[in-house]
């Protein structure tokens, strides 16, 4: 289970230790707050594993442990959930480090991580589950580094399960609507990514667009990210029958909303989608350039 040190992987894997199971739980920092609550609060049968999933010798030490100790077993479960997004920015404004970013964690890791773990997985005719986001499925404003990243790990992840399928093992993909995890709902996080942003960009682009226009976007985060949900439940729910229903669905749907989203996403044209999604996430004000007073100011 990877990504525990707070936020949907720390609450499933307290849940799935309480159920019994041995978890194997991955955090990024084995002295973080998640990871000494998860420390105090479960069973000895749960095992707390250092991975960074952008260091290829960090997969390879977990690989090798959980191979020492599912050897004679096999792996019953993955569940890929660590994730990462620090830029919420339109794809024109957002550095290309950022897109390397998420791919970097959001795909790759969990690609090094899932074709590691597949002999074992093989050998139980197990299950992989994996965290992915509604983000990418749909052009969601402002959040193109990170939805990217997203849509390559779901048509991924629905490959493995068309290959695997004669090997037994099941794949489901969870896609969640907003819940308060990690860092997502701290302002000041935030504030900090936007300062940063705004000290990176081209001066021609930052002329284009304006400071207020990338002032604008955060605050339409942050307030938006207040209304997100704090019980994990749902999620955990979702995570826990894709492991171990007999038949688990292909996809699942844990938070308010998704139902309307997906149906205008697929039934109604992409206009009203994108009015949609402006409506419900962030609906950025007009470029700098743009604007009938710099027009104005240009002519006098």
């Amino acid at each position: 289970l990877s990504g525990c040190d707070s936020g949907f992987g720390q609450a499933t894997a307290r849940h799935l230790d309480i159920m019994g199971f041995r978890v194997f739980a991955s955090v990024l920092d084995l002295q973080s707050p998640g990871a000494q609550e998860l420390r105090q609060n479960c069973s000895s049968r749960l095992t707390l594993l250092q991975m960074d999933l952008t260091k290829t010798e960090d997969i390879q030490r977990v690989l090798q442990h959980i191979q020492a100790h599912t050897n004679s077993t096999g792996l019953w479960g993955l569940v890929n959930n660590a994730g990462f997004n620090d830029t919420i920015a339109d794809a024109e404004l957002s550095p290309l480090g950022k897109f390397r970013a998420c791919m970097e964690v959001n795909f790759f890791g969990s690609l090094e991580l899932t074709k590691g773990l597949l002999p074992l997985l093989r050998s139980a005719g197990g299950r992989i589950v994996t965290v992915s986001s509604p983000a990418g499925d749909m052009p969601f404003p402002c959040l193109a580094a990170y939805g990217a990243s997203k849509a390559a790990l779901s048509l991924l992840m629905d490959t493995f399960r068309s290959e695997l399928q004669p090997w037994g093992i099941k794949v489901s993909l969870i896609l969640p609507g907003y819940y308060k995890t990690g860092t997502t709902c701290d302002p000041a996080f935030w504030n900090l990514q936007k300062q940063q942003l705004l000290a990176s960009l081209p001066q021609e682009l930052l002329q284009a667009y304006g400071e207020d226009y990338v002032e604008e976007i955060n605050q339409q985060f942050i307030q938006f990210m207040k209304v997100a949900v704090e019980d994990l439940s749902a999620v955990v729910n979702s995570i826990t029958e894709g492991l171990l229903a007999a038949n688990p669905a292909v996809r699942y749907y844990p938070g308010q909303g998704l139902g309307i989203m997906y149906f205008i996403h697929r039934y109604l044209p992409y206009f009203v989608r994108d009015l949609f999604l402006k409506g419900f996430f962030i609906n950025p004000k007009l470029p700098r350039a743009l604007r009938r007073e710099h027009h104005n100011d240009v002519k006098k």
